[in-house]
């Protein structure tokens, strides 16, 4: 029987929300093993003079976790 874990994060881009998307989940896999499932909760922008300069994206990161042995 498998069991998953969720870990929530947030990534930002000051080129779009997908590039945001794709950072954080190049940055969850450094660290998190068996992701399964990524979830976009949300997505917010930053702005100054009238200008987006940058793109936020929480995101919820799925991952299987091992069996122990033993």
């Amino acid at each position: 029987m498998a069991i998953a874990s969720v870990s929530t994060i947030t990534s930002a881009s000051p080129v779009g929300w997908q590039d945001a998307i794709e950072r954080g989940f190049e940055r969850a896999k450094k660290t998190l093993r068996n992701i399964t499932g990524i979830q976009v909760v949300e997505e917010k922008a930053r702005v100054e003079d009238g200008r987006i300069t940058e793109f936020l994206v929480t995101l919820r990161i799925i991952f299987v976790l091992e069996e122990r042995s033993g």
